[in-house]
């Protein structure tokens, strides 16, 4: 059978390409770990893709600031319906539509039996994680295409109880996959409760996530910043305040919104691609959302830290970056006793309530982050369209099942 998918050609670019139909065991190819060839899965599913989406996850791949093997099948935020399962699946069944937790999770380590499903110490022969498509996470194959196989299906997929309901409201559902569980994270981590004062770095899909996210814990004020005046725009379109931090430093601008220069809880939606603010906007410096969020955080508080840092970044602008050693003011942070909340949002600890409160029309997360549908196709001009830093999240529908 035809399987078309997304795959990583080099710095800047992507393309469409055959790619071979999943089978239940895993295949040599881009970026595969050589202890994962061959290996049976047995407990996995075959899913017909019914949405998949570009992140900015993939983009750090894409512009060559990883070490991404060309040929690597990109996307890891996959929603689709089960069309084949393995032997060893009890519970999903054939023709099940279902969010696909970017996170892959065996279900059986000690890790996952305490909800750390982030780092499964089990589908990731060099490191505790993984993920599809995605560089130094195993070589799983990524879901941007018409099938894709996911393993420990029991245990990942999230079905949706209603299939009828789910499609109409596809687009919030597609974003269960990654964004809204890991904007989530970001301001659940960093303490976000009724009444908080809430600063988020970064107005791409991750941060408008949050600040939704933040809107449905009970946030007083939730302020997202970010270079590009489109995607503040996208964030006041919702009920956010916005600082442009090309116009200066982000406390001064705080203080004039709050009355005071620190908020109560803070995250980074931005990463290790962060540029400086001020007349310094043009620079990329990969520490500055880290120092900032140290600043302008109460003493005490947490910091969430959903945005992607790398251990090797070739693309860096200096040496230690490209290890990714940061020039961190982290005697502040201590002076200050501030916690930090790193790596991968844990999807599955999350997704099950989010999906409610998509399904009872408590978040319009698709609405928030401007949700746009394109065919498998259109997916480089996506790309690139993405990289020029517009305001949408797109949404990749590879066999046109998405009502406009």
């Amino acid at each position: 059978m035809a399987n078309k998918a997304v795959s990583y050609a080099g710095a800047g670019r992507v393309e469409v390409i055959d790619s071979p139909y999943p089978e239940f065991e895993l295949k040599d190819g881009p970026g595969v770990n050589p202890a994962n060839i061959g290996r049976k899965v047995e407990h996995g599913a075959i899913l017909k893709v019914v949405a998949t989406n570009i992140c900015g996850s993939d983009q750090h791949m894409v512009r060559g600031r990883t070490t991404a093997p060309e040929g690597l099948v990109l996307g890891h935020e996959i929603t689709g319906e089960v069309i084949e399962t393995g032997r060893d699946v009890e519970f999903i069944k054939k023709g099940d539509l279902v969010s696909v937790p970017f996170n892959i999770a065996c279900g059986r380590c000690r890790n996952c039996k305490e909800r750390n499903t982030h780092i499964c110490l089990n589908v990731n022969p060099d490191q505790p994680g993984s993920a599809y498509g995605y560089v130094d996470m195993g070589g799983w194959v990524g879901g941007q295409a018409e099938y894709v196989l996911v393993p420990y299906a029991d245990f990942n997929l999230l079905t949706f109880p209603d299939k009828d309901q789910a499609m109409e409201k596809i687009l919030d559902l597609a974003m269960l996959a990654d964004i809204l569980p890991t904007g989530f994270h970001g301001v659940y981590s960093a303490g976000v409760q009724p009444g908080s004062t809430v600063y988020i770095a970064g107005a791409g899909p991750v941060g408008l996530a949050a600040a939704v996210s933040a809107q449905l814990l009970g946030a007083s004020v939730v302020i997202v910043s970010d270079l590009q005046e489109e995607r503040l725009a996208q964030a006041r379109s919702f009920g956010c305040e916005t600082v442009n931090i090309s116009k200066g430093d982000p406390v001064d601008q705080i203080d004039q919104i709050l009355g005071v220069p620190e908020v109560d809880c803070a995250v980074d939606a931005v990463g290790f691609e962060a540029r400086g603010h001020g007349a310094e906007a043009e620079k990329e410096q990969p520490a500055t959302v880290l120092n900032s969020l140290m600043q302008l955080a109460r003493a005490g508080a947490t910091l969430g830290i959903p945005g992607l840092y790398v251990t090797g970044d070739p693309g860096a602008e200096d040496e230690a970056a490209k290890r990714g050693a940061l020039s961190l003011n982290f005697g502040l942070g201590f002076a200050k006793a501030h916690a930090f909340v790193t790596g991968q949002s844990p999807t599955m600890r999350y997704h099950r309530q989010l999906m409610n409160a998509i399904l009872h029309d408590k978040i319009q997360i698709a609405k928030a982050v401007n949700a746009t549908v394109i065919s498998l196709d259109e997916a480089p001009q996506g790309y690139a369209d993405f990289d020029s830093g517009v305001a949408k999240k797109f949404v990749i529908d590879p066999h046109n099942m998405i009502k406009s």
